[in-house]
Formats: C-alpha cells, structure tokens, sequence
C-alpha cells in the first residue's frame, strides 16, 4: 500500500522532484465563500498589516522567519473579513467551517447537539484534509489557542471562542508543521491574525433570516483603538445569538423512513402503517421506520385480541383500547407472542419533533490587545491581548421512559397481576418484574456555558547585533465551564416503585392511599410514590411531583488551564554568494495543561437511569521543546533561477507523559522564470494524545450480548477461537444472555504515546500577466499525501474480543486479552476494558487545483476564483495485520468538492456569486453491499449551494451595507438514503456540508467614528 503511494507522490512530483525540495511564492487557494487570496492579494493583505505595525518584514503561517515578501513552500489560504462580509457569513466560526476551507471533510457543528462529541454539546471545530479536530492547530497571532468545552472529552479549540470583527485575515496552511508550532499541527494550521493600530470607533450589525424562519441569526460588534508616540490600544466587544432550529421547523427533518426499494421495479418496500396507509417514520434515528415503542406495556404471553395489522392470539406488548372487552381487557396486541408483524407499535410522539436540529446559542466575546515602546532593552516594546468569551447553549431532546412495576405492586391493575414480564432489574431490587411500560416522557433540556479566557504579555525587541530580534512570551488560558442535563435517579425510580399500604394516620406523602416503604423507615426520605399503571400513566400524564421528585437536573464542571512560556531569537546567520542573507530561528517553548472534569455525584455513582456512568477525568502534562529553523536562499534573480530556496526546521519534544522524540521538515521554493514555480514540502509531525486520552475517568456501558465471539463457537472447530472458548469450559452450542460490559477509560497507564505522521507536498504555480487587455491569471496544482502512524483511537470491544479470541496464545500471550476480564464463572459474563490505545495507521492522499482570473472588464473589474479539492485515498486501519478500509467517495467523504466565486467591482460597489460543490456519495463498496440486489439505498446526489450579493462602501462617510442571500434555491439535504447504518436528519446523513436552515437573507451595516 505505501509503496504505491511512494510512487503516486514521484509521478506526480513530476519536474519538481528535480530541485531538492521545490516549491513557489505562496499561492493562496481561490474560494467560494469567502474568495480565497492568491499569492499577491495574501502579498498585498499582508505588508498592509506590516505596514500598520511599522514594520516592513512579514512572517507567514508556516514558517517563523521573517521575510520581505509573501512566499512559502506549503499552499497558504488567506481569508479577509471583508471576503467574509461579502459572503454573508455572521461569525468566524461559519467561515473556517465552510466547503472553502475544509475541502468537503465533515466538521463538529451545531446540528451535533444531540450526538456524543469531544467538546460537548454546542462545540464547533474545525479539521483539516477530514483528518479531525485534535489534528488541526489553531492560533490566534501566531499563539495556541487552548481547548475549551464540556464533560471529559475537551481536547480541540472551540472556534466559538475566536473574535469576528476585530479579524484582519485569517491564514490556513494545509501542510503539517509540527517542526514550527509543534503538537497537533499534522493536517495544518489555521492562523486568526487581529488588525492593529486601529483608530476611531467602527460599530457593525449584521442579521441573518431564514427564509423558513426559526434559526436566525444576529451580531453586533463595537471594534474601537487609539494610538499614541509610543503606544497603542485597540480591542472589540460583540454579542452573537443563533435562534435554536427544531425538526419540527423543516418539513425534511420530521420523518425518517426505512427507505427500502424493490431494485426490479424502483417502488419503496417499506412497511406501511395500517391507520395512515403510507410508509412508517421517525425523526432522527439509525433504525428508520421503527422508532422507540411508546404508549405500550410489556407482560408475560398472554392470549388477547390483535391490533390492526397485527395477527395472531396470544402477545406480550400490547397498548391500551378501552374497545376491547375479551382477554387482556382494556388492550390490544401489537408485538411478541405469536405476532407476525411488530411494527405496528406506537412510537410516535408529537413532542418527538421539538427535538433540536440546530443548538441555540448566544456568544459574547470581548478582545483587547496593545502595545508601550520602553525605548530600552534594544528598542524594546511591550505587548498584551486579553480574550474573554462566554459561550451560553442549549438543546431540547425527547425521552422515553421504561417503568418497571414490581411483581405483585399494588401499583399494576388486578387483571394484570399474573403477568412476570422478566426477571429482576434495575430499578426492582430483587423482585421480578411484572409490567414493563414504555411511556413517552417528553423533552428534555440540556445546556451549557462556558467562560473561556486567554491572556497573554510579551516583551520584543533588538539583540543589539545585526539584525537579530527576540521575543518572549507567556500565555495563560483558562476554560471553565458547566453543564447541566435531566436525567432520572435510578434509587429514587427503585424508591418509588416499591410502593406499599400507607398505615393510618401517615402524615408523609400519599396518592390513592399508597406510599413509598421507604418513608416508613425514614420519615425525612419524603419519597413520592410513583403513579399507578394506567391509560393515563401509559399516555406519558405523570404526576407533576412524582416527575419533579426522580426526574432531576444534573450537572457538572469542566475545567481546562493552559500555560505557554515561548522564547524565541531570529536574524541573519550570514551572507551567501550574491549577496544573499541565510535566516534563522531559534527558539524554547513550555507547556503545560490540565483537565479536571467532575461529573455529577449522581453520576459518578451510577445513578443515572439507562445513562452510563461517568468517573471524574483528571490530569495534567507539560512539555518542554527547542526549536530551530534556517532558510537559505540558495540563488536569486539568476538566468533560469530566478528563486532557488531551501528551509530547514526541526524540533526537539520531551513531554512528562511518554519521552521525548525529534520532528523536522524540510521545504523548497524554485522559479526558473517569473511566471513558473515549484514547490515541495517532506517532514514529520506529531499529536500528543490529548488529555482526556491519557485520564478519561472509566465510563461503564453495555453492548449486545451477540458480540461474544464464543457465541455459537462449536461450528468452528480446528480454529483458534474454537480452542479458545473450549479452554473457558464452555459447551460448543454456548449462547451469552449477557449484555457485555465496557469500561472506557483514558490510556496513560496503557503507556499511551503521541501520533506520528509524515507530510509530502509537491506543486506548480503559474502566474500570467496577460497585459491590461487580458489581465492576470494565475493557476496552482498541489499534491498532498498524510500518513498518521499510531493513531490514538479506541480499538472497540467488538474488536477486542475478536481479537483476543482468535490469538493462538489467547490469554497467555497478553496481546488484546489483556483487556478481556475473565469471564463471570456463573452466567458467563464478559467485561471489556476499551481505552485509548495507539493503534491506528490513516492515510489521505490528494490534489488542490485553485485558479484566478482578475481583469479590467468594462468600467469596473471582474474577478473569478475556483477551487478543486479532490481526495484519491481517505483510508484507515485498526490493527497492523488489518486491511485498509478506504472510504474516499463514501456518505460524509467527498471523493470531489469544488467552489467558485465571481465578484465584480465598480467605484463604491461590489456584487458577488458564490457557488459550493459537493460531489454525489455512495457507500455500497465500502459497506461490502451489492446495489443491484440490495433493498438499500446508499447514494447521495451531487449537492450544489449558490449564493448572491452586494455591497456599498462609502470610505470618505466610514459606512457600508452589504445584502445577499445565502442558498439561494432553498436547497435541502438529499433525501436518499436507507436507515440502519447512518445517523440520519430525515432520510440525509448527519454531514456538515448540507445547509439544514435553508434559504436565508442577510444584511450586514457598518458604520466608522
């Protein structure tokens, strides 16, 4: 496999492999929305900023050496905020997210609401080349921006934190760069760079508004400085609020049908409901038509009378029909027992649709940055920010609640009695269960806040030799943050259950002459009894006390501190032939952090009904590194030479958690003539395991018990599995009635070590005046290939037992047994310790071709950007005897996407088309599925956004307007695909690059002072 990728790489190297390490001014990539910079608009972007600081040297995203023009080996994206404006995009956060900057790959964004994510609920990431979050660094002025989020799994900057207004540019370098900023820094790096020497007062409101309405937008932003001799003061405040969007706001999002089809014929063959006649569905779900049963019991067999659609005389889920006078009086049969159709059971809730399909949010951000000249310690200068954030989210989901009544309750009706629904649980101690009911509860709330803050001083200056400066900084972040949702307390559930006579004269809480046996050996417990088995109780009607007193808010605390000490030294070493200046970096930096996330006591002690426990995470790690980079320009404005540059960097780790280890990178510029240039990058990067990798506090949880590979085993004799289960004692035809445990937990005592990978880039730039007739354009072609090697992932406890089970030495031999517990010598059992292991190998390969044509057209000027990203392998492996599983072209993994601008600007006025591309997807290969036999449908069709608008600046009066629409032809997201292997928002993958609020307008105002 890699040596075809070797191969890959020198083909389509082509010339470049002919000039050490190749490469060309840096060529920053066109987009849709917002237009991407080529090399002279990131040129003219960048000695702008220069300019304002006094400063005629610039440094550029992926390189700390300072230089007099805008080049770089590795392809630099640059994104303006005006770009930003005109694209109608209201925070940072949409910007960095979007088709132009990720390339298709799927993001953490606030349809994720209701999912499990690292950061939490209400956390927006970005990752580069779909390679995840915790791979991409985020800087803010060439500083780390700091985690920030909720519950245990906080390892990646939040972009919520990020100010808008105050933003000059932000940079993405899409090339690893570990040698230069270290951790994290294996896709690239996404650079926020502020605007400086700012004087007088800008306000800025901008609105979007949804042409379906609900989930609207809104922003507004004071940005304000002032300068003196020798000091400047500068900082913005700004308040964002997204209006929550629900499925029940998108006629798409409210169904989710099975979406099965007949290949002979084309018809659907889904199950159709017998009361509406169409085909079943339920919102949000991986099981398309069937839902969570609702409004049901569950009982032993017991002969009654069927539901419609149902057949069959004898059942064990039934519903309640006050028709029905013979059998199970009161009831109708809808499953189990001798039934041949169980998909005719309610699951169906009204409320289901207020579920969230879009967090609601309000942001507020504060930034404060500036600087004081001591005139001392070389020309010294003094230097401060401060970012201050809070981030206030929320999400409203749905619950069903299964009430065990206890065998002989004086809660069940005495014509159910009789029925032993199963054997003791959770919340029945040690008393069988009699009645099961599947209720629908209603919604739940879950919320969030976190205060993020981050500051950081420095001191810069003259060495007092040659042209050698320091700087030395420290930074301090800090994110502290709650999070609260509702859960059921599984004692106060058993509490209530176990409901007896109250005596005479009881003063404690009563209903229907019936109290908790709990308040009679503890007068203070003030249990309130749970509600008889009714139609009302089965309906979802619940005493209001009896919910208040089991159904309880629970909350908990996560907090992330960082500490960054950076001291760095750059200059020239010394002149070369031609007077040519070799540069140089030297630098220290040290790191440290820690994460301490306490869930709830409620928690912790496993009290939470149908939740998985949650142990405290907590833990810390610092890091001391030395860094140094040199470039050297090896010929310059030579006859077929007209730039010859070769930059070299490495970077030496030593982290307390696992050793110390080296990463370097090696670059290279060559233009034999102006309009042509090479360029080409190798190195190595690394990720150390995120905190909550290492200490993730043990989270217990069950699987079905059909992944014990011993299942069945006797059919496989002669195997290693067979030989293994037999060594348990157990018979041939053994089945597990088991549910496995696993208990997930951080990897630090598993000797948890950092990622490694290594980066190859290699590509042309053309650049061509075509005179005033024709203007210029320019053309880019990059090719990239990643390998990640000891990738820290969980191996998952399916693969673990398998795993262990099929290893000749099994549990002697330590391998993947040694996270298999021995079996419950009674029932059989297995526990299953799943932590982050290093164990991964992921490879992407691919190319970015990015074209610009800017030219006089008229009165005006006419400029178009394109860009193409296309993967050729987005490909992953478990274990190193795995196969490569490829999923280039799949659902939520783009084998194509493309964008595309045009803005043409006139005096005062600007008007701009914005198109995104993403191409169609299919997973029948990578799921091993046959399409022309299968009933499943597992394509999407290309999906295209296209976005309009215009805008008025009027520099001498310091306002400006800009209006457009965004999804211009209300595209939804596709509504192809079948339930049961994808999350699914209606019948479209859960994927970042579908719009889900539609249509929207936008309006954005600013006014100067």
């Amino acid at each position: 496999m890699r040596s075809k990728t070797i191969l890959d790489s020198i083909l389509l190297s082509g010339v470049a492999a002919l000039a050490l390490g190749l490469g060309a001014t840096a060529f920053a990539q066109g987009t849709t929305a917002p237009a991407t910079a080529t090399d002279e608009d990131a040129a003219e972007a960048a000695a702008k900023a220069a300019a304002a600081e006094g400063d005629e040297e610039i440094v550029v995203v992926g390189s700390r050496v300072r230089r007099t023009t805008y080049n770089s080996a590795s392809p630099v994206q640059v994104i303006t905020r005006e770009e930003s404006t005109l694209a109608g995009y209201s925070t940072t956060t949409e910007a960095l997210q979007g088709t132009a900057v990720t390339g298709g790959s799927a993001q953490i964004n606030n349809a994720f609401g209701g999912f499990v994510t690292n950061g939490g609920p209400g956390a927006n990431t970005v990752g580069l080349r779909g390679l995840g979050a915790g791979r991409t660094l985020v800087l803010i002025n060439g500083r780390r921006v700091a985690p920030a989020g909720t519950r245990g799994a906080v390892g990646s900057a939040d972009l919520n934190v990020l100010p808008g207004a105050i933003i000059d540019r932000i940079e993405v370098l899409r090339d690893g760069a570990s040698s230069i900023y270290g951790s994290d820094a294996i896709a690239g790096v996404i650079n926020v760079i502020t605007k400086k020497n700012i004087e007088g007062l800008t306000i800025e409101g901008q609105y979007n508004k949804t042409h379906e309405g609900h989930g609207d937008e809104s922003r507004v932003a004071v940005v304000g400085g002032m300068t003196g001799d020798d000091w400047t003061l500068s900082g913005s405040a700004e308040y964002y609020e997204r209006e929550g969007l629900t499925l029940a706001d998108r006629d798409w999002a409210k169904c989710n049908i099975d979406n099965r089809i007949n290949r002979t014929t084309g018809a659907l063959t889904d199950t159709i409901d017998p009361i509406t006649g169409k085909p079943k569905c339920y919102p949000i779900t991986t099981t398309g038509s069937n839902g969570v049963t609702i409004n049901t019991i569950g009982t032993s067999n017991t002969i009654g009378v069927a539901a419609p659609g149902a057949t069959g005389t004898t059942f064990n889920r039934w519903r309640p029909n006050s028709a029905v006078t013979t059998g199970l009086i009161g009831f109708e049969g809808v499953g189990g027992g001798t039934t041949t159709n169980t998909n005719i059971r309610d699951t169906f809730d009204p409320k289901t649709l207020n579920r969230s399909l879009i967090s609601g949010a309000r942001v507020m951000t504060a930034f404060l940055q500036g600087s004081y000249e001591l005139h001392s310690m070389g020309n010294a200068e003094i230097y401060a920010e401060v970012l201050l954030n809070r981030r206030e989210s929320e999400q409203t989901g749905f619950r069903q609640l299964s009430l065990d009544y206890n065998k002989g309750s004086p809660l069940i009706p005495a014509g159910l009695q009789a029925s032993t629904f199963s054997g003791p649980s959770l919340t029945s101690g040690p008393r069988n269960v009699g009645v099961r009911a599947f209720i629908g509860f209603g919604n739940d709330q879950s919320s969030q806040e976190v205060d993020y803050y981050k500051a950081t001083a420095g001191i810069r200056g003259e060495l007092g030799f040659s042209d050698w400066r320091y700087d030395v900084n420290v930074s301090y972040s800090k994110s502290d943050a709650t999070y609260t949702f509702q859960s059921w307390l599984t004692s106060r559930l058993a509490a209530t259950l176990n409901a007896v006579a109250a005596p005479v004269g009881f003063t404690g809480p009563v209903r229907n002459g019936l109290t908790c046996a709990i308040n009679l050996i503890d007068p203070t417990a003030n249990c309130i009894v749970a509600p008889a088995l009714n139609n009302q109780t089965i309906g979802g009607i619940l005493p209001e006390d009896w919910k208040n007193y089991t159904f309880v808010p629970v909350t908990g605390r996560t907090k992330y501190d960082e500490l960054v000490f950076s001291a760095q030294a750059d200059g020239t070493l010394f002149e070369i032939w031609g007077g040519n200046k070799v540069s140089a970096v030297f630098g220290i930096e040290y790191r440290t952090a820690e994460i301490d996330d306490t869930p709830s006591i409620y928690s912790q002690n496993g009290d939470l009904y149908n939740f998985t426990s949650s142990a405290i995470t907590r833990g810390d790690d610092s890091v001391l590194e030395v860094y140094g980079e040199v470039e050297v320009p090896l010929l310059k404005d030579q006859d077929f030479a007209k730039e010859l540059t070769l930059n070299v960097s490495g970077r030496y780790t030593d982290y307390d958690s696992y050793g110390s280890d080296w990463t370097y990178k090696v670059t290279g510029i060559y233009s034999p003539v102006d309009w042509l240039s090479f360029r080409s990058t190798y190195g190595t990067s690394y990720r150390a395991p995120a905190l909550f990798e290492q200490f993730q506090g043990a989270t217990s949880g069950f699987l079905s018990n059909t992944i014990d590979p011993c299942n069945g085993y006797g059919g496989d004799p002669g195997t290693f599995r067979f030989a293994n289960c037999a060594s348990e004692g157990l018979p041939g035809n053994f089945t597990n009635t088991q549910s496995v445990a696993v208990i997930s937990a951080g990897g630090a005592a598993q000797g948890l070590k950092a990622e490694t990978s290594d980066n190859l880039t290699a590509g042309v730039v053309f650049n061509f005046d075509l005179g005033d007739e024709f203007g210029k354009l320019n053309v880019a072609v990059d090719y990239y290939d990643i390998q990640i090697d000891n990738g820290v992932q969980r191996a998952g406890a399916a693969n673990i037992l398998q795993l262990c089970y099929d290893d000749p030495q099994f549990r002697a031999g330590g391998g993947y047994c040694r996270y298999v517990a021995p079996r419950n010598p009674v029932n059989g059992a297995l526990t299953v310790q799943d932590s982050y292991t290093n164990v991964a190998t992921v490879i992407v390969r691919g190319m970015d071709y990015n074209v610009r044509w800017e030219a006089e057209v008229g009165p005006g000027t006419l400029l178009l950007n394109a860009s193409l990203t296309q993967y050729f392998e987005q490909s992953s492996k478990l274990a190193s005897d795995d196969e490569f599983d490829d999923a280039n072209g799949s659902l939520n993994n783009p084998e194509f996407t493309g964008t595309f601008d045009a803005t043409y600007t006139y005096d005062s006025w600007k008007f701009r088309y914005g198109l995104e591309w993403i191409e169609g997807m299919d997973s029948f290969e990578y799921l091993g599925v046959d399409e022309a036999t299968t009933g499943f449908q597992f394509r999407v069709p290309n999906y295209y956004l296209h976005h309009i608008s215009v805008q008025y600046m009027d520099e001498e009066a310091q306002w400006g307007a800009t209006v457009g629409v965004r999804n211009l032809f209300d595209e939804i997201p596709p509504q192809t695909v079948s339930s049961g292997f994808y999350n699914l928002v209606g019948n479209a993958p859960l994927y970042s690059g579908y719009d889900y609020a539609g249509r929207e307008f936008f309006v954005n105002i600013t006014k100067g002072f």
